[in-house]
């Protein structure tokens, strides 16, 4: 019995030793998990793991876009300086081809039909407005663009685009009467000479209106006392009207050739644009240009880029309006075209006789007579019925 005592001594001894072994082994496995804990500071290398992601913000470098070859403008006719198109190539190797429209109708309904390849196109105040609402433009990148910095700041504060987030100003000017100086020497002060001709003026039946409905809308308007903007119906029936009896004495519509025709003495005044005239006074020299004294319009063309085109155009086109921002080819552009820049530094180094002159830069007389033609959402369409009822009145 007393083996037996001793077996199950030696037996309870031999439990609790393992028990006891069992235990502090337990400890001794997890011990190393403190250790390991610590380790897990190196998640800190997880936090790293964003400066991987931050490489984004070299995103840019690899979002630098090789600008095309090739691009096409979309401009009024003879709106560039000759040379210009050249300098450019000459500069960036970028060839640049043009296509022109008469006027910012025409511009506006080829975009809406869905038009593409036009990099650059130059509508004007209240076609850019339009063009914006209706998402034809894109976003210009201003970092592409240094020179913006060159505009007068009037310029950066325009109602149709304040900031200059879809449109650089280009040129811009006035719309007035331009006549020839040689065979006619009074010609009429007043739009009622235009809009009311007898058959015994001189210029009766010599004469052309441009063929553009919100201009010609805002001289019959202007003249009858109304705003040129206006809709209510019944000023624009009486405008209509107005112009329908004036059109025995027109000789035509016209937006590409009328400054030719007065100076070759074909016609003896047209309404137009004050820099059309100024250039072929160059080439006639019997070409004058004024604004009726009721008033007349005061317009500004913009470079803007449409939709519907490649990264690669879209960053040439930024280069060329950079181009054209620079003061020398500012002061190229304005002296060749007889509009007025909008840019402050070529204006610095511009010629007396172009900054000086007030058929370019007119006094502030005649530019509180001026009138810009604005937006007038669905409402345009009540003016291009009108202007289709003048135009197609005997």
């Amino acid at each position: 019995m007393q083996r037996k005592h001793l077996f199950a001594l030696i037996a309870i001894l031999i439990i609790a030793t393992m028990a006891l072994a069992a235990c502090g082994g337990g400890q001794a496995t997890e011990a190393p998990k403190p250790a390991e804990k610590p380790a897990a500071t190196e998640a800190p290398k997880a936090t790293e793991a964003p400066k991987e992601e931050a490489k984004p913000t070299e995103a840019p470098k690899e979002e630098e876009v090789k600008p095309a070859d090739e691009i096409v403008v979309y401009n009024w006719s003879d709106y560039v300086a000759p040379e210009m198109y050249d300098m450019f190539t000459e500069q960036t190797g970028i060839k640049i081809g043009e296509d022109n429209f008469s006027s910012n109708e025409d511009l506006l309904a080829k975009l809406q039909g869905g038009a593409t390849g036009y990099a650059i196109i130059v509508p004007s105040d209240y076609t850019v407005a339009i063009m914006i609402e209706e998402g034809l433009l894109q976003e210009l990148d201003h970092d592409n663009i240094p020179n913006l910095k060159n505009l007068d700041p009037e310029f950066t504060k325009l109602y149709y685009d304040p900031g200059n987030k879809y449109c650089v100003p280009y040129l811009w000017g006035t719309t007035g009467i331009g006549y020839n100086t040689e065979l006619l020497e009074n010609p009429p002060k007043s739009w009622k000479g235009i809009f009311e001709a007898k058959e015994d003026d001189p210029w009766y039946g010599r004469f052309t209106l441009l063929d553009d409905v919100r201009e010609v809308f805002s001289a019959a308007l202007i003249y009858l006392g109304y705003d040129n903007n206006t809709k209510d119906e019944a000023q624009l029936e009486e405008a209509k009207n107005l112009l329908i009896k004036a059109k025995k004495g027109v000789a035509g519509y016209d937006t590409d050739n009328y400054e030719d025709l007065v100076g070759a003495g074909e016609n003896l005044l047209a309404h137009g644009w004050n820099g059309d005239f100024l250039q072929a006074a160059d080439e006639y020299e019997n070409i004058d240009y004024y604004i009726p004294e009721e008033g007349g319009t005061i317009w500004i063309d913009n470079m803007c880029i449409p939709q519907g085109i490649t990264p690669e155009q879209k960053r040439a086109a930024e280069m060329y309006i950079n181009f054209v921002l620079d003061p020398e080819i500012g002061k190229l552009l304005g002296e060749y075209n007889y509009y007025a820049t909008p840019n402050k530094a070529a204006l610095e180094i511009a010629d007396p006789e172009y900054k000086e002159n007030p058929l370019v830069f007119p006094p502030p007389e005649i530019r509180e007579k001026l009138h810009f033609i604005k937006p007038l959402g669905e409402f345009e369409s009540v003016y291009q019925r009108m202007w289709d009822e003048v135009k197609s009145a005997q």
